[in-house]
């Protein structure tokens, strides 16, 4: 005798199809999910890397306190330029306020800061440099108007004020625009430019 079968016996073709579609868009989701989660994570590893590049430079004008002047190079504060790390435009450093010695000191270490930047810690094939982040630039400028003033003559007090060192690059996405200038105009919208930066002083240091 035949059998009716039952309504609720397996799927029909339509219910495997939106059980497919909704699989579908779930997959879709998830890669998507995972394609943000590795931009994410190339940023954080970019900030990383621009960080230690910031405090490289404060070390170096830390060593070179009768010398720091020669560092600021960033003249345009507003846009952010010159700048180190540029191999199309490189800076050409100079320094003359010291002893022959710490003058050429000054200059080595403002080479190396602009090779580091550059990429120069690692290479592939042996000639291109790929250790560093993605176009980073390098500014160091100094605020003569946060001098000190002597209490007594009332003139600044030369080489206590301010110094600003930033390290731009090149982001993955838009987020918003940064404070500092350092490389204003070479990430074609400043929405896509990163920057990190610090503002120190030089000690003075007197012997007792």
């Amino acid at each position: 005798m035949y059998k009716r079968r039952s309504r609720g016996a397996g799927f029909s073709l339509i219910e495997v199809l939106v059980s497919i579609l909704i699989v579908t868009v779930g997959l879709l989701g998830l890669a998507g999910l995972q394609a943000r989660a590795q931009v994410a994570e190339f940023e954080s590893y970019q900030r990383a890397q621009a960080l230690v590049l910031l405090y490289d430079m404060v070390e170096r004008l830390g060593s070179n306190r009768l010398t720091a002047r020669c560092f600021a190079v960033t003249t345009d504060t507003a846009a952010g330029a010159p700048f180190f790390g540029d191999p199309a435009s490189p800076v050409t450093p100079t320094c003359s306020v010291d002893t022959a010695a710490n003058n050429a000191m000054a200059v080595a270490g403002m080479q190396n800061w602009d090779n580091l930047l550059q990429g120069v810690s690692e290479k592939k094939g042996g000639t291109t440099k790929v250790g560093s982040i993605i176009g980073a630039r390098g500014c160091v400028s100094y605020n003569v108007a946060t001098e000190y003033v002597n209490a007594t003559s009332g003139a600044n007090i030369n080489d206590t004020g301010e110094y600003t060192l930033a390290v731009s690059w090149q982001g993955m996405s838009d987020t918003f625009a940064p404070v500092a200038t350092c490389g204003s105009g070479l990430y074609g919208t400043e929405t896509m430019r990163r920057t990190v930066w610090v503002t120190m002083r030089i000690a003075t240091l007197r012997t007792m």
